[in-house]
């Protein structure tokens, strides 16, 4: 069996292909994740990162750093988390109107890190996380929003590259 030689230059992980690829490449992943351009750029522009926690370390200091405008760009590309095919029509109903008070209320949309959440409690989690906050004062409601943000993209960014084989 003739032996296989690896390319030194190719990247031998994904992390070490974030780190590597040419921000062109890496800006799109990094938008899937929050829809921030200067989160991304941030991101990108600090690499090489050592590891994944020093990765999600640096994204979550991003975020913590965003201002009022790039968090209305980051909201404007979120949409609710979408409930189980077996959810009850009551409660997409119940569900759509909340959200709706919700962005009447605060000019914008909902944003929730489910993360943990086992797919039959989300409908009635997510229905009394808007109806919860609903009742906020708006600065209140802008710092929590925040750092729901902060949590979603932790863990698109940290599903992204294990997905990836990381």
């Amino acid at each position: 069996m003739p032996e296989q030689t690896r390319d030194a230059s190719a990247p031998s992980s994904p992390l070490e292909h974030f780190n590597t690829a040419p921000a062109d490449d890496v800006e799109p992943l990094l938008l899937t994740c929050l829809r921030s351009l200067r989160w991304a750029h941030r991101l990108t522009a600090h690499r090489p990162y050592p590891t994944l926690d020093a990765l999600l370390a640096a994204s979550d200091e991003a975020a913590y750093d965003l201002t009022a405008a790039d968090l209305a760009e980051a909201l404007a590309g979120e949409t609710l988390p979408a409930l189980p095919a077996d959810a009850y029509a009551a409660a997409r109903t119940a569900l759509s109107a909340a959200h709706a008070a919700y962005e009447a209320r605060f000019g914008h949309r909902f944003a929730i890190c489910l993360d943990g959440v086992p797919a039959r409690e989300l409908p009635d989690h997510l229905l009394a996380a808007i109806r919860s906050r609903l009742t906020n004062d708006p600065e209140d409601e802008r710092g929590i929003t925040a750092e729901e943000l902060r949590r979603l993209a932790r863990g698109r960014l940290a599903e992204a590259l294990r997905a990836a084989g990381l």
